[in-house]
């Protein structure tokens, strides 16, 4: 088995990741990112060449952050495992007291969660794929964006908002959720379109196909928009850009680590 390692920057999830590569160093093959590798003296291993590596697992040790980190910078996702470090941990099931006996029973084999991902193509050229959300929010605050959205080329919605939330069944229960987005189980094909802070009381959160084609055009030149994909990628648009939010050809992977399903989950940390 191959392992690699990917971690926050603190000191409390360094220690950690310590620990648990000094404990599986002997069963495994061990890869970590270099600047936590330099930290604990071992070589270090980009995350995007774990996969030419042909690491079988790669664990999180630290919030959701850290897990959307990690698979910016993969084409082709290798399951991952979340060590919940942070606060909430949406995507994080495994807790440190745990880490040890959950990675020795993955050991043996495990299961694999494929969640959807999306992509936005910004004027032809694609940036890494949202795991989350592609928000796209106006670039001067108190001053609406006036835009249009379409969808597999028949206008959906035109209106006046702060902005835009297109998520991911996952991403559901993060910023669209905070922004009065439905919550959708991640089994769901389906991509979640939510306005943020509309002028108009008709309009409302949408749930379409997820192999739908968005494109998102802006209304006023003198207004520019910002997009922000999982809160990682980001960059400034105006009405002569053309922007298009589809599926990503890949998914994002999750090992199954708990034995509590999607509604549990929701319960036990939304409730």
């Amino acid at each position: 088995m191959k392992i690699g390692f990917v971690s926050r920057r603190e000191d409390e999830s360094v220690r950690l990741l310590k620990s648990l590569v000094d404990h599986f160093k002997a069963v495994a093959e061990i890869y970590v990112e270099p600047d936590i590798a330099q930290r604990i003296g071992v070589q270090g291993t980009p995350v995007e060449e774990m996969e030419e590596k042909g690491v079988d697992l790669v664990v999180s040790i630290g919030g959701d952050g850290t897990i959307l980190r990690a698979l910016r910078c993969m084409r082709d996702p290798i399951p991952i495992l979340g060590v919940n470090m942070g606060t909430l941990g949406f995507l994080v099931d495994v807790q440190p007291k745990d880490a040890v006996r959950d990675i020795e029973h993955i050991l043996g084999g495990f299961d694999v969660d494929d969640r959807t991902r999306l992509t936005v193509t910004l004027d032809g050229k694609d940036f890494p794929p949202a795991t989350n959300e592609v928000a796209m929010i106006t670039a001067s605050p108190a001053k609406m964006m006036d835009f249009s959205v379409t969808v597999d080329g028949s206008i959906l919605e035109a209106l006046r908002a702060d902005g835009m939330i297109f998520a991911t069944p996952t991403g559901s229960t993060a910023y669209a959720m905070s922004a009065g987005g439905p919550i959708v189980d991640p089994r769901v094909d389906a991509i979640v379109l939510v306005p943020v802070a509309p002028f108009k009381l008709y309009s409302r959160p949408w749930v379409i196909p997820g192999g739908s084609t968005v494109e998102v055009n802006l209304k006023s030149p003198e207004k520019d928009a910002v997009v922000v994909v999982d809160g990682q990628n980001m960059a400034t648009i105006s009405s002569a850009n053309s922007v298009a939010i589809r599926r990503a050809k890949t998914p994002a992977r999750f090992v199954k680590a708990s034995l509590d399903g999607f509604y549990e989950k929701v319960k036990n940390k939304l409730i």
